[in-house]
């Protein structure tokens, strides 16, 4: 589950806006047993992913309260991607905000087909409208239902690849932080 710093809808329930600042953040569903009444006005819009890989892919974070200890291995792995200290919240969530703005088909997203075997596990990109999580040198196709089995880097066709997943995420994923896949999602043998 995540947020983007507030309420994205109105008191009727319906979105009117995108995010509320730019703390976008990965929670855990359920934490100290605390329960919540969906959508409540006034209160922070919560949104559900198939996974954490998925949320990093737009452009999310690790939850400093919920998930304190991921929060500060991605951190800290993101700061030894910059060669610096580890960041601080907001500074994450600046570096994060102005990669969102990137569109999808940015020509700084693009990447060729060798380079797609070289990107760490939980990387996201994108083909086409068909998206592929990395994992153990494979792809999974992704989707709402979850993913598919996995695909070799060969199998994608000449048309443009693009990063679907942040440079400053990925930098992360380089640098040692492990997301969370789907239960469900394929996992290669060891």
């Amino acid at each position: 589950m995540g947020n983007r710093g507030g309420a994205l809808h109105n008191d009727d329930q319906r979105i009117v806006r995108t995010q509320k600042s730019r703390a976008w953040i990965i929670c855990l569903t359920e934490f100290k047993g605390w329960k919540r009444e969906l959508m409540q006005p006034g209160r922070y819009t919560e949104l559900f992913f198939l996974d954490e890989v998925t949320a990093l892919a737009a452009g999310h974070r690790p939850c400093f309260e919920c998930r304190r200890k991921e929060a500060v291995l991605f951190a800290e792995a993101l700061g030894r991607s910059c060669g610096t200290v580890p960041p601080k919240a907001p500074v994450m969530d600046k570096m994060l905000a102005g990669e969102r703005k990137r569109s999808a088909d940015d020509p700084e997203r693009m990447i060729g087909s060798n380079a797609v075997s070289s990107l760490p596990d939980g990387a996201m990109i994108r083909q086409g409208a068909t998206y592929h999580a990395v994992r153990g040198g494979m792809l999974l196709p992704w989707s709402f239902e979850g993913y598919g089995g996995p695909l070799t880097v060969g199998s994608l066709d000449n048309g443009g690849i693009y990063l679907a997943t942040p440079l400053s995420t990925l930098g992360a994923l380089s640098q040692g932080y492990r997301p969370v896949f789907h239960s469900r999602a394929w996992i290669p043998d060891t």
